[in-house]
């Protein structure tokens, strides 16, 4: 009989518990992933307890004064701490969203805190994106024009403009890609839900003149179409925006110009 063993990074080992100081009242346990590809050991989680009195609301808050004032070992992205830059997206109680905007109070019990899943971990809770971000380059986010560039700007109307609420708000975070099982599979050759998100970004922004090229460009098996409408995408997203809704608008689109 075959016996199949997950590979050693895959498997989670019991860490070091870091107690709160005796006589604090209020305490709330965080069991964090640790991981350093460098020492060769498994990944652990690690349990600290932290004075919630002496605390911000959030979980962000919560991960900083760990790394201040109990380990300062603790690898971790941050930096607009408002929602904005999508550097501190993780997992957390799993789900996939971001850490300075996650209250610790709507958590029960232990707040389990994961990197974004099913991509590499650089360290810690820094999962490495430079391939999710070499996809986001490959779908030329930019205003692709042939026509001359006008003396002042290129116009739109209010219903043109409007046709752009709920694509450009989103932030790269890439907590919907990392919740896509079709992502997870294929992530060589699938966009996943944020690029494809932006790529309709683009293809319905009305003074945009590559919309061909753009769709020829998603008329793939794989970069498209492993979209199965599992919703996944929207359920998680920190931001409130509909990356499904986005996918198949662009499929639509396809059928549209070969009729």
């Amino acid at each position: 009989m075959a016996e199949i063993r997950l590979p050693k990074n895959s498997r989670i080992k019991s860490g070091k518990t870091w107690k709160a100081p005796e006589g604090t009242k209020n305490i709330k346990r965080f069991r964090v992933y640790r991981y350093n590809p460098d020492n060769d050991e498994n990944p652990r989680m690690d349990t600290y307890e932290v004075d919630m009195d002496k605390c911000g609301p959030m979980v962000l808050d919560a991960l900083l004064k760990i790394k201040n004032e109990i380990d300062a070992t603790l690898t971790l992205r941050r930096s607009c701490r408002e929602g904005v830059c999508g550097s501190c997206a993780m997992n957390i109680d799993g789900t996939n969203t971001l850490a300075c905007t996650h209250d610790i109070n709507d958590i029960k019990g232990d707040v389990k805190i994961y990197p974004l899943p099913h991509m590499p971990v650089i360290k810690d809770l820094v999962a490495d994106l430079t391939h999710f971000f070499a996809q986001y380059a490959s779908i030329k986010p930019w205003l692709q024009t042939t026509s001359p560039a006008p003396g002042r700007e290129r116009l739109q109307s209010k219903e043109e403009r409007a046709e752009l609420d709920g694509l450009y708000e989103c932030i790269l975070c890439a907590c919907c890609s990392t919740a896509c099982p079709s992502y997870w599979w294929n992530p060589d050759r699938y966009l996943g839900p944020a690029i494809l998100l932006q790529a309709y970004r683009w293809i319905a922004d009305s003074r945009d003149e590559a919309t061909g090229e753009r769709l020829d460009d998603l008329q793939d098996p794989f970069k498209l179409y492993r979209c199965h409408t599992i919703m996944n995408c929207t359920r998680t997203c920190p931001k409130g925006l509909n990356p499904a809704k986005a996918i198949s608008e662009i499929k639509k689109k396809m059928l549209e110009r070969e009729h």
